[in-house]
């Protein structure tokens, strides 16, 4: 499998059985190789929301650790994360989203994983098409 860039939606349904999705991210999870790409915004979104669901935060921040998940940082690209944000200003999208959206225009040939139906829709700065890995990519 190539590359992978985690969005938000697979790391909280693989921590949350209520979720939805969770069958789904826990199959996908299983064949994910070690190294797949995180960001800190999707890493804070995460923590939040598993929080909510009475799961403690250090259990994501423990994926990292383990090189499960490979953080990347995005200092130097707030510009481009904002261009996109007010490209999609009616999407919404959020910054995590926008995090990713960039984390894909700088890894070609990387597939975002995610729950996110709007990335369906979502395009790099230059057009293209982002690969997806989700429940509803077929």
């Amino acid at each position: 499998m190539s590359q992978t860039i985690m969005d938000s939606g697979p790391l909280v349904a693989w921590f949350s059985k209520r979720d939805s999705h969770h069958e789904w991210a826990t199959r996908v999870f299983e064949d994910l190789p070690a190294g797949v790409l995180v960001c800190e915004a999707v890493l804070a979104e995460v923590c939040h929301l598993v929080a909510k669901d009475g799961v403690p935060s250090s259990s994501v921040l423990k994926l990292v650790e383990q090189n499960d998940l490979v953080l990347v940082s995005l200092v130097g690209e707030v510009s481009d994360i904002r261009a996109l944000m007010e490209r999609y200003k009616d999407a919404p999208m959020d910054f995590a989203d926008a995090c990713v959206v960039r984390m894909s225009e700088l890894n070609p040939g990387a597939a975002v994983c995610t729950t996110d139906g709007h990335f369906r829709f979502f395009r790099k700065s230059s057009g293209e098409i982002i690969a997806l890995l989700a429940p509803f990519a077929g």
